[in-house]
């Protein structure tokens, strides 16, 4: 019964990729910022081979120096044109993104916001680029008086539509993003619409709450997803993975409320019997503290997930793959709260993987998706180059 356990940690990324520059990325070095925190504690992802990828920096003495690794270990690029979550993951499944997903630094075009505000009958507020905390301090009072929308955007491919949930319950405001979803389409086909609730008051603050949904494009073209699930294998989402593929090749999935939920719902799959894929986002690293440059808050986060890594190592089968990776950066340190254009790691564990084994600087995410198809005895369908080869031990 062969099970692949394949994580995200949402935006960790390992240092600026040669193309940065384009994306005003330059810098940029989401582990390295962690690791100045004096709340940075990783040994056991030390212990897997995680710091020794090519490139990866950090603070003198913040990790253990380690001798012999436990797992093996590569630094990803991405060859999609993006920095965003849905690229990335689609990346990672196997499907390169030639194009860019459009981003409106400008706000979206006004026939785009006057055929949403008919179709939902709401007034449109904002409509520009904004902090996902600060738009609703700064305009939460007005969309309470109004009943109106809250729509923003950053520099990712993103419609965000944010309402308190005591006048607009959530339930109508995930129509809302339906009606969004449908519009934006062609020219304006953005990655995500996002339904961002809150709550709170003008008097004491606003706060987003955890009921997030995310409405994705359906990926233009086939993943390993795909291939998975046409060959009888189980297709597992966890987090906000069945939102970022609409569904594709999803059979079965489950929503969490942050990195706590998504870890011990993992543990939980863990413990079933099935034969296939659990994909796992862990979405805490960016939503709550790299897009609020928060670096204690980022340091935070990457030492809970340390902590969790022994239960989850001592809870493998003979036959369990475990592949942690990421989607892109989003350092907490630089001016910008967006994603930034990075490398990302990726460490293997499992049987047949060679301890130690350093696969370099791979070309594409999409080496995960021909990996695991092959892991599975599957024609690598996909884009990617299977490691498989070079990690079964003689």
């Amino acid at each position: 019964m062969k099970r692949v356990f394949l994580i995200v940690l949402d935006s960790v990324g390992i240092g600026e990729m040669p193309d940065a520059k384009e994306y005003g990325d330059e810098g940029s070095n989401t582990v390295r910022a962690a690791s100045y925190s004096p709340f940075f504690s990783m040994p056991n992802m030390a212990q897997l081979g995680c710091f020794l990828i090519d490139g990866v920096e950090v603070r003198e003495g913040s990790v253990p120096k380690i001798e012999s690794p436990t797992g093996s270990f590569a630094r990803l690029a991405e060859r999609s044109r993006g920095k965003d979550t849905t690229t990335g993951h689609w990346e990672i499944a196997g499907l390169i993104s030639k194009r860019p997903l459009p981003t409106y630094p400008q706000g979206f075009p006004s026939e785009v916001i006057e055929e949403f505000e008919r179709r939902t009958g709401k007034q449109v507020l904002c409509n520009r680029p904004y902090s996902g905390t600060e738009v609703i301090r700064d305009y939460g009072k007005e969309q309470m008086e109004t009943g109106g929308l809250i729509v923003y955007t950053s520099a990712d491919s993103v419609f965000q539509i944010a309402a308190h949930e005591d006048i607009i319950p959530v339930e109508e405001l995930y129509h809302d993003c339906e009606i969004a979803r449908e519009l934006l389409v062609g020219e304006y086909a953005v990655g995500r619409v996002i339904a961002r609730p809150f709550a709170g008051s003008p008097e004491e603050g606003f706060v987003r709450t955890t009921r997030r949904h995310d409405y994705s494009m359906t990926p233009p073209g086939r993943t390993m997803l795909n291939q998975l699930e046409d060959h009888g294998f189980k297709t597992i989402g966890v987090g906000k993975i069945n939102d970022i593929f609409a569904g594709s090749g999803i059979g079965e999935f489950v929503r969490t409320t942050g990195n706590l939920d998504g870890m011990k719902k993992t543990l939980q799959y863990q413990k079933k019997e099935f034969e296939g894929l659990v994909f796992v986002n862990l979405v805490d690293f960016d939503m709550l503290y790299g897009h609020r440059n928060d670096v204690d808050g980022y340091a935070k986060a990457l030492t809970e997930f340390d902590q969790w890594l022994p239960d989850f190592l001592a809870g493998m089968k003979e036959e369990d793959l475990l592949m942690i990776t990421a989607d892109h950066g989003c350092d907490p340190s630089t001016p910008s709260t967006d994603h930034s254009r990075e490398y990302v790691p990726l460490i293997m564990k499992g049987k047949g993987i060679r301890p130690g084994k350093n696969y370099g600087t791979r070309e594409s995410f999409a080496d995960i998706a021909a990996t695991i198809q092959a892991y599975f005895g599957l024609e690598v369908v996909t884009a990617g180059h299977s490691l498989m080869n070079e990690t079964i031990s003689n």
